[in-house]
């Protein structure tokens, strides 16, 4: 029997191959939705993880190395009879219980009291396990405590969360500690230079403030007022001027606010001005050096001493300006860059050019170096 050769029309063929193409393609998106949704988000959040675990372990160095400098200096400063490192330890897991605020008022003196009491019981212990260490010594090493204390801190809340994320298997938490870690690391590396400085007693860039102040009263008799705070009086274009700043050369801020009010006390309110000279962060594309001047109280810290000087200053109707030099965190606790100690002349041509401006000669003008003054004397 003859074979029969079937014609198949080429239209036929080509509606068969393009309806297994449309089916092919349909398959592979619906594929793709199933991987995407079922593992894309599992191999995404293990992605993160995998960044913060690599984080976490730098982490854990830095704190390492921290602390391994903090012991070195302790033993050679401090020159303890016995192993310091279970009183070190201590001192690492130390915390401050903020008050109660649901009534404010008397909050401020609350928080003083508590500041000066950890500061206190701080010191102690630090010179409990360094016995040898003079005064200044004593506040560069409770500098390099608190140093090692807050990269310890640090590590301690990122591991908390790493593992928290991890056991709930919460892609929310895990992708917020990722996005935050590259800031975290900035900061923590910035605690581990602060640490070295401490340990060297070099001046950090947050001694801007004092260094300025401790070119006023260069050569000038001072006094100590309140609490750690070192005045002189010297004249600048014809005016009486009022420097302080903190006590150095050792690691110190003092109490400024307590001292500025105890100042404007003794002039009987007569007081024209306060200029406050601080470091202050400066903001991304900004330059490291660059001076500004404002309105209010520069001053850091959980806010005590600013209250004081707002609350003494409103009382007796005296201006507050502020002169600050822009900084990155960095360069705020690691030893003073060429461009922030250039930057204290324009501060004290700043401050003539203030007083010129808003006062008249005679008049009485207090001007506060605010910062850490290590490595700056007086």
């Amino acid at each position: 029997m003859p074979f029969l050769l079937t014609v198949v029309p080429l239209d036929l063929l080509g509606d068969l191959f393009g309806n297994v193409g449309n089916i092919t393609q349909i398959a592979f998106t619906l594929l793709f939705i199933l991987l995407f949704f079922g593992f894309g988000q599992k191999l995404q959040m293990r992605q993160y993880m995998w960044d913060i675990d690599r984080g976490l372990r730098r982490l854990d160095v830095i704190r390492g190395q921290a602390k391994d400098l903090t012991l070195k200096t302790v033993k050679e400063i401090g020159k303890p009879t016995s192993d310091p490192m279970p009183q070190l330890n201590v001192l690492m897991e130390q915390f401050l219980i903020t008050p109660v605020d649901m009534d404010p008022s008397g909050i401020v003196s609350k928080f003083d009291h508590l500041l000066d009491v950890h500061e206190m019981k701080f010191k102690e212990d630090v010179h409990r396990i360094a016995p040898s260490a003079d005064p200044a010594q004593l506040n560069n090493l409770s500098n390099l405590v608190e140093a090692s204390w807050a990269l310890n801190t640090i590590y301690r809340i990122i591991r908390h969360f790493y593992l928290l994320g991890k056991k709930t298997n919460s892609i929310f938490i895990i992708i917020q500690l990722q996005a935050l870690l590259p800031l975290i690391m900035q900061e923590a590396e910035a605690y581990l230079g602060a640490a070295r400085a401490f340990a060297e007693g070099q001046p950090i860039g947050d001694g801007i403030g004092p260094l300025v102040a401790s070119r006023l009263m260069k050569d000038k008799s001072q006094r100590k007022v309140e609490k750690d705070v070192i005045v002189a009086e010297t004249t600048l274009e014809d005016r009486r001027i009022i420097a302080l700043k903190a006590e150095g050369p050792g690691g110190n801020v003092g109490k400024p606010g307590d001292a500025i009010r105890s100042l404007i006390e003794e002039n009987g309110g007569k007081v024209s001005m306060v200029v406050m000279i601080d470091a202050a962060l400066k903001l991304e594309g900004e330059n490291s050096g660059e001076v500004s001047e404002g309105i209010g109280a520069a001053i850091g810290g959980i806010g005590t001493e600013r209250f004081k000087i707002e609350e003494e200053a409103t009382k007796n109707k005296i201006p507050v300006y502020a002169v600050i030099v822009k900084e990155s965190i960095l360069e705020a606790i690691t030893p003073m860059r060429k461009e922030i100690l250039e930057a204290g002349e324009k501060v004290i041509e700043r401050i003539k050019s203030l007083i010129v401006e808003r006062s008249k000669p005679g008049d009485t003008i207090i001007v506060a170096g605010i910062g850490n003054t290590i490595g700056i004397g007086q």
